[in-house]
């Protein structure tokens, strides 16, 4: 087990009123719909792996926008049990440029949504949040 926080990035990629999402293939949350992202690679920067793992998730390319916030995602391995994985994510708002989704590395699907639709897939408070920023801040 890994007894450090693992840096992540992540990205809200909107596309005219719409947002980017992908259904996770791999724990933690695995079946539920996040954002793309994944962990920082040695020796790239935060923007670099954003924008690196967006494509490699979705085949969509983007141009960021800004940083929308850090967030510690502490998830034990079942409710009040011992934390089995610390993920420091890093969380960008980006604008679609081009490609279509299609799922890959470890993503199980992905697509856009509307936004109330991305509300209802996703489960996670954090990430609804972050959802909900990246249009306040830089939505259409």
């Amino acid at each position: 087990m890994n007894l450090h926080p693992v840096p992540t990035v992540g990205v809200v990629c909107l596309r005219g009123d719409e947002v980017l999402l992908i259904k996770r293939g791999t724990p933690p949350r695995l079946n539920q719909w996040s954002l793309p992202g994944g962990r920082l690679e040695w020796g790239e920067t935060t923007a670099v792996a954003a924008l690196r793992e967006l494509e490699e998730e979705t085949a969509v390319k983007a141009e960021l926008l800004g940083l929308i916030d850090v967030i510690d995602g502490v998830f034990p391995a079942r409710p009040g049990g011992e934390i089995t994985r610390h993920y420091v994510l890093i969380d960008y708002a980006a604008r679609w440029i081009g490609g279509e989704p299609l799922a890959g590395d470890d993503a199980a699907d992905a697509r856009f949504v509307s936004r109330d639709e991305a509300m209802a897939l996703v489960e996670w408070d954090e990430t609804r949040r972050v959802i909900a920023e990246a249009y306040a801040r830089f939505g259409t």
